[in-house]
């Protein structure tokens, strides 16, 4: 009896950690035994660009979730963003400025420019003890004030053409028996050719997961990692530790704040247009990706891979819908159910540790 207790438990906790790859696998099969090819090449890279903007959102959230705060202002930092560096890139075009050259200076001022609205969150939430809430929610609604006043309330038009070149092409491109290329289609294919190609790696997601990779490496393997995991755990502790908190507290709504603006890029070069709404959607999505991965809203846990792992199944889950000609909406009907599985999950297991304390 006591054996088969001690099974009971080592499967729930199993369960308990792993439940999401289970819940990903599960989902996979469920759309592709009631979808039409939903494991084939191209939709495969559906679910990959449809997973990108809620990743880099997703992945900035993580840091502040673990932190113990939370930044609702990604959303529309992503639109002021995305505003931003398509006003950037058609005012120097207009210039005379060469296309390669306008972009490069489009999205290096953006990224400059959308870390502000961290500094901002993180100022307030460290030196002036504002409710993260609060202070990211305000931001929430200036970013997008500054986005409408900057595009004229209407979506900026008229960039380099290169820009869309650039969003909506491939690392790799594969003609079956004929050609492999990188970044462009192999020239002089037929039209019947162009048929049989396959795009291979959607740039935007590649540059996405390089940067957040990049991230993960820093939360997970350095001491910025380790002390934001302290913070969370226990600020008072973090203090008397030695941590700087106000400052990291401001590095770490930047870095949010540098995601969102990298997401506002994504969405420019993927759509070839500034739109100040352009991230309004996502919030939701990268907060939801960022728990259903494992994070507490209480601060101290979560990681990197979790959050990947919680985009996918939010991607998986729009493209499934997509492909089985359901209403999008629906979706966030499933995201909500699904969060608040991933709290319940996270509660039982927290409540199971205390009493075996």
């Amino acid at each position: 009896m006591q054996i088969l207790s001690v099974r009971k438990k080592h499967w729930l906790e199993t369960f308990g950690r792993y439940w999401i790859l289970f819940f990903l696998i599960g989902e996979a099969a469920f759309f592709s035994l009631t979808g039409m090819g939903f494991f084939s090449a191209r939709n495969f890279q559906n679910i990959l660009v449809a997973s990108t903007t809620i990743l880099l959102l997703a992945a900035g959230e993580t840091f502040v979730i673990i932190s113990g705060g939370i930044d609702l202002s990604v959303g529309f930092v992503m639109g002021f963003s995305c505003v931003v560096c398509a006003k950037i890139m058609v005012t120097l075009q207009a210039l005379g400025l060469a296309e390669p050259l306008a972009i490069l200076l489009g999205i290096g001022g953006c990224l400059l420019i959308g870390l502000l609205p961290g500094f901002v969150n993180g100022f307030l939430v460290a030196r002036m003890r504002v409710p993260p809430f609060i202070a990211t929610f305000g931001m929430y609604g200036i970013a997008y004030g500054f986005a409408e006043i900057i595009s004229g309330n209407v979506p900026i038009a008229n960039l380099p053409k290169m820009v869309g070149f650039i969003g909506n092409g491939y690392l790799l491109y594969y003609l079956p028996g004929k050609a492999l290329t990188w970044l462009s289609p192999p020239q002089g294919i037929s039209r019947a050719e162009i048929r049989e190609l396959i795009p291979l790696i959607p740039n935007v997601f590649f540059f996405a997961l390089l940067v957040v990779l990049v991230f993960a490496f820093l939360l997970s393997r350095t001491q910025f990692g380790q002390h934001t995991y302290a913070i969370g755990g226990n600020i008072d502790a973090a203090r008397r530790a030695g941590i700087n908190v106000e400052r990291h507290l401001i590095k770490v709504y930047m870095i949010s704040s540098f995601f969102a603006a990298l997401g506002g890029v994504m969405y420019t070069l993927r759509f070839v247009t500034g739109r100040a709404d352009a991230g309004a959607a996502r919030m939701l999505d990268s907060i939801a990706a960022v728990v259903i991965g494992g994070a507490s809203l209480y601060g101290g846990t979560g990681t990197m891979i979790g959050s990947i792992l919680g985009t996918l199944i939010i991607g998986i889950l729009e493209t499934g819908m997509v492909n089985r000609g359901l209403p999008t909406y629906n979706k966030y009907i499933w995201v909500g159910i699904i969060l608040v599985m991933a709290v319940l999950i996270d509660q039982f297991f927290l409540e199971e540790h205390r009493k075996e304390g």
